[in-house]
Formats: structure tokens, sequence, C-alpha cells
């Protein structure tokens, strides 16, 4: 289905985004993550929970809603009640290991922010 998150590739074959846009979404999901995300939870195999700077709701819903067209296994939601705005990835069981390649590059791009 994908090739290894290690690569540095962990589009999965079902996304319908053209090639060409691809290292581009992925260029601004990292930059979303450094800039704008806190800390994140696996609250399920099948759930990553991103808690993002307040300001950050437009553009994540942005990027969201542009994933969601593209990758429509992925689901994004978002909560303002708890520890503060959360945005909820989520994905069915069959596309686990592109969740935890997600998680991943998440942690990469968040991990000078720690």
């Amino acid at each position: 289905m994908m090739t290894s998150p290690a690569q540095g590739d962990w589009v999965p074959d079902a996304c319908t985004l053209p090639t060409v846009e691809q290292p581009i979404r992925i260029a601004e999901f990292d930059r979303f993550v450094a800039d704008s995300v806190h800390s994140t939870t696996r609250a399920a195999p099948t759930r990553l929970d991103l808690l993002l700077d307040p300001d950050a709701e437009a553009t994540g819903r942005d990027l969201a809603s542009r994933e969601s067209n593209c990758c429509s296994f992925f689901t994004f939601d978002f909560d303002t009640t708890g520890p503060g705005l959360v945005m909820r990835v989520g994905v069915p069981a069959a596309y686990v290991d592109v969740l935890d390649a997600f998680a991943a590059r998440v942690e990469a791009a968040n991990g000078t922010r720690r």
C-alpha cells in the first residue's frame, strides 16, 4: 500500500492527489505541525489527536478539507473542549499503517517544538 515512512513516503496508493502535488501537501502538513501542534495523543490505533494552537484552526480545517478530498479514508474532526483545540485524525482499520506513518511524520516535524 505504501513505502516505508523512513524513506519519507507515507502516501498510500489510495490517495488521488496528483503525484506532482504530493510533496507540496506533505510540506504544508510539516509546516502546520511544526508551527501549530503542541502535542499528540494516540487515542486508539485508528485515531491520532493533535493539540493545536487556537489560532491554527482555520489552517487546520483547510488542510483537513483538502486532504479528505484526495484521501477519503481520512476523517478529521475538531473539538475545543478539554485541553484546548484538538484535531482528531482517524482512519479505518485497513489504513492503520498510513496513520502510523503520518504519526511518525508528525513526531518528526514537531520534535524540536517540545
